[in-house]
């Protein structure tokens, strides 16, 4: 017998899950991007002269930003209190790896908050250069791990 979709109702239309009866945990989530950046933009950024200014600080306010407003962007997320939001950013060479990590105590993940701070935060990054290359690109958006909860934690392999 298969499960039934946890977001459909009985009718088969779209539905936010009632969470209304769980107690608040501890729980986190961190996801991860990466931008090739290409070696127009890493030569400019190497010398402090991107003309709208610091990437990575941009970058870093984008994504705490975003981890905040994840429910205003997906209709079935629920609005959770954001308690941690961290956005670390590390460039090799042309490639620049922003890790997102969100916590809350509240009924339900921050899966989507991490992945959405880190999308944004990347999605900042294309903004801060697109001037100088417009073939940077975004690379994999990917959960990496998640903490706390009824599932309990969960790590990526590799």
């Amino acid at each position: 017998m298969s499960q039934p979709f946890t977001h459909l109702d009985e009718q088969g239309a779209a539905r936010m899950v009632d969470v209304t009866h769980k107690q608040p945990t501890v729980r986190h989530a961190t996801a991860r991007a990466t931008v090739e950046l290409g070696p127009t933009v890493a030569t400019v950024m190497d010398d402090g002269e991107v003309p709208k200014g610091d990437v990575l600080a941009v970058a870093r306010i984008a994504g705490i930003a975003a981890a905040k407003r994840a429910p205003d962007l997906l209709p079935l997320a629920h609005v959770i209190g954001v308690h941690h939001a961290r956005i670390e950013l590390e460039r090799e060479g042309e490639l620049l790896t922003i890790t997102a990590e969100c916590g809350t105590a509240d009924r339900t993940g921050v899966e989507m908050e991490a992945l959405t701070a880190a999308s944004v935060a990347a999605l900042a990054v294309v903004d801060m250069v697109k001037g100088l290359d417009k073939a940077v690109r975004i690379g994999g958006v990917e959960l990496i791990a998640k903490s706390g909860g009824k599932s309990g934690d969960w790590h990526r392999e590799g």
